[in-house]
């Protein structure tokens, strides 16, 4: 899961269903619950499904600041939350074209978190969004660090396609269709590794230990990539709807893991998605 994507995609929201209203600006509350099939971290996920619920408050001021909080719930694993953030930012646009921002998350994860992501408590996000005349890109930078330390960048290409109305003008159609490419380090993998085994042995789905006098033993310990490649390519089809307040989001996301990638992340995994958004 990316939280600073989800910070990302409640501003674009905001600044959508702002303009819907009108031009002046003002102080605004965006509210949002989001439901996914999965877990992604940057397009990957482990071989365990990890399906969960999202909610999150993003307060933004006319000079361009925010400040969100939020918490999600993985729906197959534990009784108690499963992850909360606290999160600020600044958005400045130079034009109605080009956008940049900055951003900074701090997550708070449980003992034992099945996340990959849990050895990166905090993260730094930059990111620059230019509005061509037929389809609107994205390059956005991660410095994720805490346990370990990762940096990561995402090109994104996009293209809004109106479908229309539904019902009277008010309610407008659309989908987004975009191809999303990812390149990174993972550091944190060798931390979500030692932790998976910790958590097997304590449900006893360890090996069997081998006899210290077995000359023939082996131990082998799956340490995590320090060069910089190229993680996944993500595909994602968004079919939103909205109005003056609210946006109602129903989106599908293939994703496909570099050639490089760990043999126990599923190399090709599809998500789904349910999200609702809403504006004061």
């Amino acid at each position: 899961m990316r939280c600073i994507s989800i910070l990302i995609l409640i501003c674009m929201v905001s600044i959508k269903l702002q303009a819907q209203e009108d031009t002046v600006k003002k102080t605004t509350i965006t509210l949002a619950a989001l439901y996914s099939s999965n877990v992604s971290y940057y397009g990957q996920t482990t071989d365990e499904k990890l399906p969960y619920v999202l909610t999150n408050a993003t307060v933004r001021f006319p000079i361009g600041l925010y400040v969100s909080a939020g918490a999600y719930k993985l729906l197959n694993y534990g009784s108690g939350i499963s992850e909360t953030d606290v999160g600020l930012g600044y958005d400045y646009d130079f034009s109605d074209k080009l956008s940049t921002g900055i951003a900074y998350t701090r997550f708070f994860f449980p003992a034992n978190s099945p996340l990959l992501q849990a050895a990166n408590e905090n993260n730094l996000n930059l990111s620059a969004k230019y509005t061509w005349p037929w389809l609107k890109s994205s390059v956005s930078a991660d410095y994720a660090f805490g346990r370990e330390n990762d940096i990561f960048i995402s090109l994104n290409h996009a293209k809004e396609i109106s479908l229309g109305n539904l019902f009277n003008e008010k309610n407008y159609i659309s989908i987004e269709p975009a191809i999303e490419l990812i390149a990174g380090t993972r550091h944190f993998y060798e931390t979500y590794t030692i932790e998976k085994s910790k958590r097997d042995k304590a449900n006893g789905k360890g090996k069997v230990p081998v006899s210290p006098g077995n000359s023939n033993s082996t131990i082998t310990t799956t340490l995590a990539s320090n060069s910089f490649n190229l993680l996944s390519y993500n595909f994602k089809l968004p079919l939103n709807l909205s109005r003056a307040n609210y946006m109602a989001e129903i989106s599908y996301q293939l994703s496909i893991l570099g050639p490089k990638a760990d043999a126990e992340l599923k190399q090709q995994q599809s998500f789904f998605g349910v999200a609702f958004y809403y504006q004061f």
